[in-house]
């Protein structure tokens, strides 16, 4: 991971790490980039995803200075979920922030 991504990925854990203290909810972060968030056995429902999306979005603002909007239409209509993992997201979210600077 380049040190972009790895800022990424750090900020995205935090987030999940807060969320989860939060909500009580418990998601076993152990596997990196591997953790399952949503669907095919991922332990966030529908509603708690969309709320762990807003505070990541939040998180990234805050930390970047850049707004972006995760779930929008690019992200449902992907093959592979940016929300399965937090790789993917973590992908996701680093392609919508340097999307600009092209």
């Amino acid at each position: 991971m380049t040190v972009e991504k790895d800022k990424i990925f750090d900020l995205i854990v935090e987030t999940i790490k807060a969320f989860c203290i939060e909500n009580d909810i418990s998601i076993d972060l152990s596997e990196g980039r591997k953790t399952r968030l949503f669907g095919g056995g991922g332990p966030l429902d529908s509603i708690s995803l969309v709320s762990l999306i807003v505070q990541i979005e939040e998180t990234i603002e805050n930390k970047t200075g850049k707004a972006i909007i995760i779930a929008d239409e690019k992200a449902m209509s992907r093959k592979t979920s940016p929300f399965a993992s937090v790789g993917l997201l973590t992908d996701y979210v680093l392609e919508l922030l340097t999307e600009d600077e092209k």
